[in-house]
């Protein structure tokens, strides 16, 4: 049965519903990249008898210096008094967001800290494609941009006591708990030198801990065999643009979409206590390219990791 030619009534009021529905949507998304989050996560990854560490995961925060209610959110973070903060880059959007970053950090820079750099610490976002967002990773990398200040960035991180963790092991310890800690240059960019990194995580340590800005298998999967307990990274934005009782649709990684965000284990089929395995935390971050400052059933956050012993 042949349906009957629209009327051009008809194709005005459904033209005028799609641009509508468009419009409410994109004002949505404008409204969600901004409402910023603060999840709580408890991890049993310590040995039994010590201490709860509480540990503050940030990353991707992207940040311009007009963003006044992401610098206000951020400085009020200091209230809840972590034991250690742990920042897997990304922080930079803007040649002048150094100073910003580092006053909106504010008291947290006196706390025990630790931080990697991101492929946007290193150069200058473009207008791209909204698109980009939702399809698969195309390989290219925008290098050709201007460099950012991320070498400022780094020595204010380093003079206020953070340890720069670009392709190296260190140890710190924190409320009598010893960490082992192995951190890589952004793998996205191909910075990371697993080399440097490779080799059995302390066995004394009351905890080993791996850090990187992007969660590509490559660098799980070499930490989870060195017998880190946790892996800590960004990057992924949580998938940014996300189907509400989907999830994400990308990564931007290697990263199965399934663990785009939050605390999964790796390899993903691995259970707590099995060896070559690790909990895995992938913060969704608190920013996003300011050429496409949207989310959607993605909110942007900072993490408080409650550490605790394991049973």
């Amino acid at each position: 049965m042949q349906l009957p030619p629209l009327s051009p009534t008809s194709l005005a009021r459904a033209a005028a519903l799609a641009v509508g529905s468009g419009l409410a949507v994109g004002a949505y998304a404008a409204w969600e990249a901004r409402a910023y989050t603060l999840r709580h996560v408890q991890v049993p990854a310590l040995p039994p008898g010590a201490p709860t560490l509480r540990v503050l995961h940030l990353s991707d925060l992207h940040m311009l210096p007009q963003q006044r209610r992401k610098q206000e959110w951020l400085r009020g973070l200091a209230r809840l008094e972590p034991d250690l903060v742990v920042d897997t880059g990304d922080n930079l959007a803007h040649p002048e967001a150094v100073p910003v970053v580092c006053e909106s950090l504010g008291p947290l820079l006196e706390v025990p800290g630790v931080f990697v750099h991101g492929s946007n610490d290193y150069f200058a976002p473009t207008l791209r494609n909204p698109l980009r967002y939702v399809l698969p990773d195309d390989g290219k990398r925008q290098t050709h941009t201007p460099p950012l200040p991320w070498p400022e960035l780094s020595r204010r991180f380093v003079a206020a006591g953070w340890r720069d963790l670009t392709n190296v092991r260190d140890t710190l310890e924190v409320r009598g708990v010893r960490i082992a800690l192995a951190g890589v240059d952004d793998p996205h960019l191909g910075y990371d030198d697993l080399a440097a990194v490779r080799g059995p995580a302390d066995t004394d340590a009351d905890l080993r801990l791996g850090v990187t800005h992007a969660p590509y298998l490559r660098v799980l999967d070499q930490y989870a065999a060195d017998g880190y307990d946790a892996v800590l990274a960004g990057h992924t934005h949580g998938g940014q643009l996300c189907l509400p009782g989907v999830g994400a649709l990308t990564t931007n990684c290697d990263l199965d979409t399934a663990r785009a965000k939050g605390l999964h284990r790796h390899p993903a089929d691995s259970h707590d206590g099995d060896p070559g395995s690790a909990w895995l935390h992938v913060s969704a971050g608190l920013g996003a390219s300011p050429y496409t400052r949207v989310r959607i059933a993605c909110r942007p956050e900072a993490t408080l990791l409650t550490l605790t012993a394991r049973p």
